[in-house]
């Protein structure tokens, strides 16, 4: 089983933009799950999961994953501020319509990783945007509206050092050095994640995969802002009426559990499943997380 290469027409204040989405399973089938990652990663984070979706599910789910843009194999933006939410939003619209033309969406499930979260919730928390379907379900995995600052300093500590490598053992050990918050892995799955992380460097052996003026808007964020911020996302997410699933790392710097628990109190009043030995973010790799998320999306 492997997933199809597809590209989406963007539009941007610079003459637009490609998207890459990577799709699975029936490209026809009604009920669409859109998963999407976090800052740094890119759509092959989800085949595990996936897979086990369309296992279960058979002909009656397509599965799709974005490379967002400046990731994966998406285009670069020549304007570095303009990789925010909102422009992430509108390229989720652009793919969403792209993909209704191809076969009628009827069913539509969000699955979005820290960032990819936020994404899903600006899609699924505005009113009146033009989707194919309202969002049925959604799965805000370790991430919520208000974010721990100091995990947003860990973070800017190493985005935007892409690096170059010599092999892919190369760079998924120099990844597992910032990435261990995960919690475990096994070499194989570790190197599976991986693999999808690298691109040819020009000069030579491999490199990270994504823009490294994707740091730009990150590093200009201060404390004050994402606080002010944080009362929008708030707004997003009270308005909410998908049926909603929070997952989280037990040891999780980036969603305190007094946000988890508050977002159990309003707006969607999602359900929470805490992972024990994870931190930010789970990789939705392990067997009791794939199975969480799956159920979850694949529920009548």
């Amino acid at each position: 089983m492997a997933p199809t290469l597809n590209y989406v027409p963007c539009p941007d204040a610079a003459g637009g933009h490609r998207m890459a989405y990577w799709s699975w399973g029936n490209p026809r089938a009604g009920h669409v799950v859109v998963c999407v990652h976090g800052l740094s990663r890119q759509g092959r984070d989800f085949d595990v999961v996936a897979q086990a979706m369309v296992q279960r599910a058979g002909d009656a789910v397509r599965v799709v994953c974005p490379d967002v843009v400046g990731r994966g194999r998406s285009d670069w933006l020549r304007d570095p501020q303009g990789y925010a939410v909102p422009t992430y939003v509108g390229d989720m619209l652009a793919m969403l319509g792209q993909l209704h033309q191809e076969a009628p969406v009827t069913d539509l499930s969000w699955l979005g990783t820290s960032m990819g979260g936020l994404v899903g919730l600006g899609v699924a928390g505005t009113p009146g945007l033009p989707l194919p379907a309202p969002v049925r379900r959604l799965v805000l995995n370790d991430v919520g509206p208000t974010i721990q600052w100091q995990a947003i300093q860990r973070i800017g500590e190493y985005l935007g050092k892409t690096g170059r490598f010599e092999t892919v053992q190369q760079a998924a050990d120099a990844m597992w050095q910032i990435s261990t918050s995960f919690g475990p892995h096994t070499p194989e799955q570790w190197l599976a994640l991986s693999g999808p992380m690298v691109k040819p460097h020009p000069e030579g052996g491999l490199t990270l995969h994504y823009d490294p003026a994707i740091a730009v808007p990150l590093r200009a964020l201060t404390k004050e802002a994402a606080e002010q911020g944080q009362a929008a996302v708030w707004a997003l997410y009270d308005a909410v009426t998908a049926r909603t699933l929070l997952l989280r790392g037990a040891h999780s710097d980036l969603l305190s559990r007094d946000t988890a628990l508050e977002m159990t109190g309003r707006g969607p009043r999602a359900t929470l499943i805490e992972f024990m030995g994870v931190g930010h973010a789970p990789t939705l790799v392990a067997p009791d997380q794939v199975d969480a998320t799956a159920t979850f999306l694949l529920a009548p």
